[in-house]
Parts: C-alpha cells; sequence; structure tokens
C-alpha cells in the first residue's frame, strides 16, 4: 500500500450533530480528552469553574453557552487521524450545519434520552439520508431520568427513517444508572460518576455466568439478560457494509458529562467509519487516492483572531496530498497561489501544517480571495458543486449608528457576509442594505460581532418582507418590463446578481405566473 493510500486509510472525519442541548458540545470535548488534544474537560455549564469548553471559543458563544459556527478539530487516537466538526445545534444557524455535512464522510447524531428525537435533528438527518451518509447514534445523559430503551429506540426508527442496531445497553438510568453491557466488545462496563476519569470494565463473554450479579445485583442482572435476549431476538447482528451504505445506524448508550459510553463509541467508530470518500464535481467523480491534490472551501471564518483581521477559509481535501508552499489554482479566480502558512485546527489553537492529505480540513489565511464552494487544484478544472446559500425568511435594514465608523462597518459586512452568516442585499430604490437571515438568532450575532470585532455600531429597523429569490431569464424584453414594474422590491446581492424582494407569498405567485419566462431561485447555486 503506498504512503498516501496509507495515510488517507487512517482519516476519519466526522460531523457531530443535535438538537441543541442534547450535548453535542460536551461530547466533542471527551472525544478530544481520549485522543489527548485536551487535559482536562471544562464544565461547560458550571459557573464555578471559569473554564468554557474548548469548541465554543466565539466570545457570543461563551456568554450564551451555545455553539454558533462550526469549530473544526483534529487529534490522533489508536494510530488514526481523527477530524471532528462541532456544528452549531441552533436551528438558526442550520445552513452552517448544512454545508458542515458535504465537508465529512461520517456523523454522529446525540440524542436526549430524556427528549429523545427533536425537529432538528430530523432536518440534519434528512441531508444525511439524501447524501447517504453513515451514522451512529449516541444516547446521552443515561445518568437522568429519561424514556425505556427500547422505545427510545422504536422513536429513532420511526422518526429518522433509519434502522437502528444497539452496540451498548443500558443496565438501570436515572439515579440508579449502573453502567452498559457492551455488546460490541462483550464486556461490561460499570459507571462511577466523573468528569475526567476513565471507566472500569470487565470482561465479559457471557452474560448467563453467575458473576454478573457479583458486579450488579440480583435485580438488574436478570432485567439485563431478559433485555439482551430481546435485543437480540429483534435486531440484526452488526453488518458494517450496511451501516456505510447508511442503511443501519449503531447506537451507544452514555453520560458525555461523566464521561461515560463515549470511549467505547470512539473504539468502535474509529474501526468501523468510513475513510475519505469520493466526492462527485461537475466534470468527474473525484477518488481520495488520485496522486493530484483538489479541496473545496465549504466554510468562511471571520476573525479567527481579533488582533489580525483576517478570515480563514476551511478547505475540504478531497483528494491527492496538500502541500505548504505549493502552487496551487484558484479555478474560479483563475490564477496560481501558494500558501505559506495553512494551519490545523484544535478548537482556537492552530498550528501551521506542511502537509495535509484526503480527509482532512485546512485553514488558509484569506484576505478576500475566497468564496463558499471554491474549489483548488494541481491544475486541473474542476468544479465541486452542491453549498448553496438557503433563500433568507427574516430581513431588517441595516443601519449605520456611528457616522465616524462607516468604514469599519463596511468592512465588518464584508467579512461577516463572506462567511455566509447572513446574506447582504442591496435595494436598487433606495439604495438602503437590507441583512437576510434564516433566524431570529443572527441579527443578535451580527451586532455583537460587528461592535466586538470591529468596533462599529449598527441598529435595525423594521421592513416586510416575505421572501428573496434570484431572478434570471434569456428573455431580456421580460426581465426588464420585470424589474421596471418592481422597482422597488428590486435588490443585488454581493456578487452583483438580481434579487427580487417578494412582500408576500400572493406576490411571489402572481409574478411567477405572470412572468413565463423568468426562472425564481430560492438557493444561490443555479
Amino acid at each position: 500500500m503506498s504512503e498516501l493510500k496509507k495515510e488517507i486509510h487512517r482519516r476519519r472525519t466526522f460531523a457531530i450533530i443535535s438538537h441543541p442541548d442534547a450535548g453535542k458540545t460536551t461530547l466533542t470535548e471527551k472525544l478530544l480528552l481520549f485522543g489527548g488534544a485536551i487535559h482536562v474537560a471544562g464544565a461547560v455549564k458550571s459557573n464555578k469553574i471559569k473554564k468554557t469548553a474548548t469548541s465554543d471559543w466565539m466570545e457570543i458563544e461563551k456568554q450564551r453557552g451555545i455553539s454558533v459556527a462550526t469549530s473544526v478539530m483534529g487529534f490522533e487516537y489508536d494510530g488514526y487521524k481523527v477530524n471532528i466538526l462541532d456544528t452549531p445545534g441552533h436551528q438558526d444557524f442550520a445552513e452552517d450545519t448544512y454545508r458542515t455535512l458535504t465537508a465529512v464522510d461520517s456523523v454522529i447524531i446525540v440524542v436526549d434520552s430524556a427528549k429523545g428525537v427533536e425537529t432538528q435533528t430530523r432536518k440534519l438527518m434528512e441531508v444525511c439520508r439524501m447524501r447517504k451518509t453513515p451514522v451512529m447514534v449516541f444516547i446521552n445523559k443515561m445518568d437522568r431520568d429519561g424514556k425505556d430503551p427500547f422505545d427510545l429506540l422504536d422513536e429513532l426508527e420511526e422518526e429518522l427513517n433509519i434502522n437502528v442496531l444497539p452496540l451498548s445497553w443500558p443496565i438501570d438510568s436515572g439515579q440508579s444508572f449502573k453502567g452498559v453491557y457492551n455488546i460490541y466488545q462483550r464486556k461490561l462496563d460499570l459507571y462511577t460518576p466523573s468528569k475526567q476519569t476513565v471507566t472500569n470494565s470487565v470482561e465479559f463473554k457471557n452474560v448467563a455466568s453467575p458473576e454478573l450479579e457479583k458486579h450488579i445485583g440480583d435485580r438488574l442482572a436478570s432485567k439485563l439478560r431478559e433485555d439482551l435476549e430481546l435485543v437480540e431476538g429483534v435486531y440484526p447482528t452488526l453488518d458494517v457494509e450496511e451501516y456505510l451504505k447508511g442503511e443501519i445506524a449503531p447506537a451507544f448508550f452514555g453520560s458525555a458529562l461523566n464521561n461515560f459510553g463515549v470511549k467505547e463509541l470512539l473504539d468502535c467508530f474509529v474501526k468501523i467509519a468510513p475513510y475519505p470518500r469520493s466526492v462527485t464535481a461537475v466534470e468527474r467523480t473525484v477518488q481520495p487516492e488520485d496522486n493530484n491534490f483538489t479541496g473545496f472551501v465549504f466554510k468562511i471564518h471571520a476573525n479567527m483572531d481579533p488582533n489580525h483581521r483576517s478570515s480563514i477559509a476551511f478547505v475540504k481535501i478531497c483528494s491527492g496530498k496538500f502541500e505548504r508552499n505549493a502552487y496551487y489554482k484558484h479555478i474560479r479566480l483563475d490564477r496560481q497561489m501558494r500558501f505559506s502558512s495553512p494551519t490545523a485546527f484544535m478548537a482556537q489553537k492552530k498550528e501551521t501544517v506542511d502537509e495535509a492529505y484526503a480527509g482532512d480540513i485546512v485553514g488558509l489565511p484569506d484576505t478576500g480571495n475566497f468564496k463558499i464552494g471554491d474549489t483548488l487544484t494541481s491544475g486541473e478544472n474542476l468544479h465541486f458543486k452542491g453549498l448553496p446559500s438557503f433563500s433568507p425568511e427574516m430581513f431588517k435594514y441595516i443601519e449605520n449608528d456611528d457616522p465616524m465608523k462607516t468604514k469599519q462597518l463596511q468592512k465588518g459586512l464584508d467579512q461577516l457576509m463572506g462567511e455566509g452568516v447572513a446574506q447582504l442585499f442591496t435595494n436598487q430604490f433606495n439604495g438602503r442594505k437590507i441583512i437576510g437571515t434564516v433566524g431570529q438568532l443572527q441579527f443578535e450575532v451580527i451586532q455583537y460581532r460587528l461592535l466586538h470585532e470591529y468596533g462599529a455600531q449598527c441598529r435595525w429597523e423594521p421592513i416586510s418582507l416575505y421572501k428573496a429569490c434570484w431572478i434570471e431569464s434569456d428573455n431580456r424584453e421580460q426581465l426588464e418590463d420585470f424589474k421596471k414594474r418592481k422597482f422597488q422590491y428590486m435588490a443585488k446581492d454581493k456578487d452583483d446578481r438580481d434579487v427580487f424582494l417578494a412582500d408576500s407569498g400572493y406576490v411571489l405567485n402572481m409574478a411567477q405566473q405572470d412572468y413565463g419566462d423568468i426562472k425564481f431561485h430560492f438557493t444561490s447555486e443555479f
């Protein structure tokens, strides 16, 4: 096996997704703890300890206790190189999460044992199904009172429309939670609540052995035997191929906060999760083992370091090997570029990397050369697809609150819009700037970041709009006529494309009926 192939086959790049508060960031932390990437876990919600979770590093995230931007973290574990993308669970940031799913090979879904499957999880699962992404489930918070494990698994199958397969089984829950029986490795993992230490596990090939009573007592031992018999009767045995095709989802039980069941999940994950897969470009399918480097930008983040006003473009490497200081072709700008300080991430700590392989994520310092969806290659003309911006549903006028800081506001808006956090439209009728987002929370984030990262103050003014859609047509006359009639509802996006700002669903329907030759697009990729 060639060196390149070996490196690629030991890569595991995945995203952790869930509904807010299911414990995703905590799980990420614990995985990093096992990878030796951090040495002490920050108690995310405790106020006594002023440590916040490693992956939530933006100021506003620390204040609100939610993840706003996707963090990228890599570590070595057991001979594998693991890359985690921690995504925001809050639905106002779903767009960031959808884009992240284009850059990963598999997904771990975190479910709260008391709340079960929630809306956001359902939506994200649809994206995984569409892309046939392999999924594993971590059922969290077993140390609190929750639903019956069989009911939870039924709910997962019904709500997420996927077959699940438990690879560990809980022994009671809530106050009397004793641990899990690890079906995958055939051992008993006993629970002691602790944020740092590792589980006490006993190898246990045969559950029928009377030894079991010594560890968990008579009542629980007989219940566990019954449960496992049921599990064997109802669920199939693990077929890795089915998991890789996205047809079956292995499930683990545990408590991320108390670091329980996490190592079991990780041990199974590195063994069976897929290494980087082929990626479809417009021109051809790119195999990870191709010798030539290719990659695409799936996310841009302004101000990773507030001392230097620079953005970072996150590039997912699709094939070959990326080398520092080598020349690569930026397809959209049609020019050669070289990068002297590409970085790899451990949340906010970055280190310069000399090389990276397919499956890895590298950060490239960006002074405005990149847009989401840009392709970089060793020279071949390729275009990767599938990174749309969605049509926003909430709109506000943005006004400068401090005329002395006009330049700062402009710069801040440019960089934040480049991140794809929200979209900026300029009204052709009165020249005012309108911000469109998919959720209310984004307005707060923008205002906060403009003030704290750029020193610019903005205020919002109401505007009543229904939807923004991009328009195009081969019929020039009809397009001109439409733009004249709808003059006060026409705007330009940041790439100077025509956008129609419909003020009601009725108006939009009528426009679509009256102007048959005009195409109305609801995502920016067309």
